[in-house]
């Protein structure tokens, strides 16, 4: 049996083969080239805290104690800052038993400094479905800097299916650098499984901008509405002033740039994985998934740089250019995606650079 990640065919055929399923149609963009967005259901459950259901409970019974009040969702409601909800989502699995999956936010999730985790009934973590799993998912939300509106049909995460085990080792993952240049760098670090990424904070244009910081005690922001808020409500811009670096504030929450650009070949997916603490008391890039032709010249995407979501815990951290912040895993796909990632697809974040989520106008 062949080993990869599926394609946005195969997802596809997972619907039609009765593998997936969902509490109304699929929205026209919902399907991905590697992955499938997820919709929030009807309600949205607060909790006390955070919990997971554990091999012997399902979610349901575990919010039968823990929930605080329900939330309806079907015309939109705010989700407080520093509140935890689980909410059930439209999706739901019936998984053959070579598939398992996994799931991260999605870009514009992360970008928000919205904290999102996928939940099965009897799991043990977070953001990981086990082979065959038959069952509803359920999404863990918490506004983290700026609370937002939400409603029935959002999508403020993504799941990715595989078959067996598709990653890359090291000796791969060089060998496809020297094909197919995986990041703009002369000599790239690859360690741990993945290829390392750093950041920018020599800064971009005339004003040698380096990133933004996000603002407390904003309006809300509806999940779902392109280009309604003015950025400098919200994100303070930061400038490199003659020293390329920047001391990170606990808990305040930064939105920053990787100093390579990125590709992800179409017969390739990648996923960023959270950066080893021992090199740094921070967290970088809630939103892990690069989707096949990210980058890719082919799809438009030729420069393409890894918007970073960072935020320091516990102690001030002071980063500087050039410094490690995170590292790229590569999966083989199954098969090329009919779309590539950018290609004609509404793809918000091919060819960029420092780039705010969508919901802000410039």
């Amino acid at each position: 049996m062949s080993a990869g990640i599926l394609s946005d065919r195969a997802i596809r055929a997972l619907f039609d083969g009765g593998k997936l399923a969902a509490g109304r149609p699929l929205d026209a963009d919902q399907v991905q080239p590697a992955s499938l967005d997820l919709r929030l259901g009807a309600k949205a459950y607060r909790v006390r805290a955070s919990f997971l259901p554990g091999p012997k409970s399902a979610v349901e019974d575990k919010l039968a104690r823990l929930s605080m009040h329900e939330i309806d969702l079907s015309d939109g409601a705010v989700l407080e800052t520093g509140c935890v909800y689980i909410v059930p989502l439209l999706e739901n699995l019936a998984l053959p038993n070579e598939i398992s999956a996994s799931a991260n936010p999605k870009s514009s999730t992360g970008r928000l400094d919205i904290f999102t985790r996928v939940m099965t009934d009897f799991g043990q973590e977070f953001d990981k479905i086990a082979p065959g799993y038959n069952g509803p998912l359920w999404l863990e939300v918490s506004p983290r800097t700026f609370p937002i509106v939400a409603r029935t049909g959002s999508r403020l995460s993504q799941i990715r299916f595989r078959q067996g085990q598709a990653l890359l080792d090291e000796t791969e993952v060089l060998d496809l650098h020297k094909a197919e240049t995986l990041v703009a760098a002369d000599n790239p670090n690859v360690s741990g499984g993945g290829i390392a990424l750093s950041i920018d904070l020599a800064g971009q244009g005339p004003d040698s901008l380096v990133g933004y910081r996000g603002k407390h005690h904003t309006a809300v922001i509806d999940v779902d509405k392109r280009a309604a808020q003015d950025m400098f409500d919200f994100w303070e811009p930061i400038h490199n002033r003659g020293s390329a670096d920047l001391i990170l504030d606990p808990d305040e929450f930064y939105i920053l740039v990787s100093r390579e650009s990125v590709h992800v070949p179409p017969l390739f997916a990648a996923e960023m994985t959270p950066f080893d603490p021992l090199v740094g008391e921070f967290r970088v890039h809630y939103a892990g998934f690069f989707d096949p032709g990210f980058g890719h010249s082919e799809a438009g995407g030729a420069g393409s740089r890894a918007v970073l979501e960072v935020r320091s815990h516990e102690v001030p951290f002071i980063l500087e250019h050039g410094q490690i912040v995170g590292r790229l895993v590569y999966e083989r796909m199954l098969e090329r995606p009919q779309a590539l990632y950018g290609s004609g697809m509404g793809s918000n974040y091919q060819a960029q650079g420092l780039k705010l989520s969508k919901h802000f106008r410039a």
